[in-house]
């Protein structure tokens, strides 16, 4: 417990750190900046100012071609209190979390943003700091349904890592009649068959030769249940989720395609599961017993009963 109170207390820096995956993204931070602002839902905040103390964490995308020293190549610390300025210039704010939050989405403006960590802490409210912290990812977006009413709601399907014996059981059916009854959109994920494949040196092509295994594993698992549709594209997952269907997903396409992939774990289908549930903000994922879940999972992982019923797992921290 004593763990868990410094980390909640720690900088929004060492919050990143410790939710990172097993391949940590490079990171800029904004430490204990401090301004005066009018701000504040009582009304003994109005018509004066008070000081507010910002600590923003940016984990961003490597840049892709040498930076040659030239700022232009990078996320500027100057975007990150131009977001903050910005936000003050617009408008009146009463709540410290709408604030955090447009902040956020005005970082996510800038490409190479993938995941921000927001402190923002009331300096003058009291004895000591009062404050939001928020986390918020770019792959955090999930589908979208339309209503009847025109309206928008957003869906969370429930992701599933089928195991191979899962795949070749006499009773898959039974198993997807219990994923259905859970009432979610449900998304089938498959890792490397038992078969072997190539092995090569160049890790590229070696990477390509696994996501493609995986696909003949995705079209085996299709092929033995007329529920399962194999889909490549975000597009055409994203119109299969939306009716409720279930769905099978073959990864070379989204994977390769990615600016903010996986890593380098391509081959690991525990690795490739989570990232696509973190992508489509996910209900919850389903995983094997024997998974090994990945440290900063920030989607509510779950063991798959080998009946096909899910039990209750602790949700990672």
């Amino acid at each position: 417990m004593t763990n868990e109170i410094q980390l909640a207390f720690a900088h929004p820096e060492v919050r990143a750190d410790s939710t990172t995956r097993l391949d940590p993204r490079d990171r800029i931070s904004l430490r204990d900046h401090i301004v005066p602002v009018e701000i504040g839902a009582f009304q003994a905040e109005r018509g004066t100012t008070q000081r507010l103390c910002f600590n923003i964490v940016v984990e961003v995308r490597p840049h892709p071609a040498p930076l040659h020293d030239d700022v232009d190549r990078i996320l500027s610390y100057d975007r990150i209190t131009e977001a903050i300025a910005a936000e003050f210039s617009s408008e009146r704010l009463n709540l410290l979390e709408t604030l955090a939050e447009r902040i956020a989405d005005r970082i996510f403006l800038e490409p190479q943003a993938m995941r921000v960590f927001v402190r923002i802490e009331k300096l003058d409210r009291g004895p000591g700091a009062l404050g939001v912290e928020i986390v918020r990812s770019r792959a955090a977006s999930p589908v979208q349904a339309l209503a009847s009413d025109g309206s928008q709601s957003a869906v969370h399907p429930l992701v599933v890592l089928m195991a191979n014996d899962q795949i070749l059981a006499s009773g898959l059916s039974q198993q997807l009649d219990a994923l259905q009854a859970l009432g979610l959109p449900v998304v089938l994920c498959v890792g490397l068959p038992d078969s072997a494949r190539p092995q090569v040196a160049l890790r590229p092509v070696q990477r390509r030769i696994d996501l493609l295994a995986m696909e003949q594993n995705a079209w085996q698992l299709a092929a033995r249940d007329p529920r399962c549709v194999v889909v490549q594209s975000r597009t055409e997952m994203d119109w299969a989720i939306r009716r409720g269907q279930m769905i099978v997903w073959a990864p070379s396409k989204l994977v390769l395609d990615a600016t903010d992939g996986p890593g380098p774990d391509m081959g690991d289908g525990v690795v490739l599961s989570v990232w696509l549930a973190e992508m489509l903000a996910a209900d919850r994922i389903l995983l094997p017993a024997d998974a090994q879940i990945p440290p900063g999972t920030r989607i509510p992982s779950v063991i798959w009963g080998g009946d096909g019923s899910p039990s209750p797992a602790e949700k990672p921290e």
